[in-house]
């Protein structure tokens, strides 16, 4: 028996709304395609990846832009990153004065393990 529940990919603190079942329970839908293919789109990217541990990572679950634009590239591509991680749905963002302070909601990480988990593994 499974404790397993369905969590959002795309947490928007508006609609919380689950993704995708794991790949080996059921073809996805078209919808369910679309949002995974964007989220791993987004992850395609090594520069993407880099600033998405970088967030996930980070003490208190949250940082910065401060803290994590050492990625080798320019702060505009930095934002422009961080952009398309929050088009995914990955990230959220909070602006604190002059800062913005990312973060990775938990409920995204579970639908993304969820997500990739094998019906076996989840028994």
């Amino acid at each position: 028996m499974s404790n397993a529940e369905v969590l959002p990919l795309n947490a928007a603190p508006e609609a919380v709304v689950p993704c995708c079942p794991p790949l080996t329970e059921r073809p996805f839908t078209a919808e369910e395609a679309e949002t995974a293919a964007r989220m791993f789109k987004a992850l395609g990217d090594p520069v993407r990846l880099r600033l998405f541990s970088a967030v996930a990572s980070h003490e208190g679950g949250e940082a910065c832009v401060c803290d994590i634009s050492d990625v080798g590239v320019s702060q505009p591509t930095v934002s422009h990153h961080l952009k398309k991680l929050k088009e995914a749905g990955l990230l959220t963002s909070e602006r604190r004065g002059t800062w913005v302070y990312y973060r990775v909601e938990p409920s995204v990480l579970a639908a993304m393990g969820r997500l990739l988990t094998t019906a076996a593994a989840a028994a």
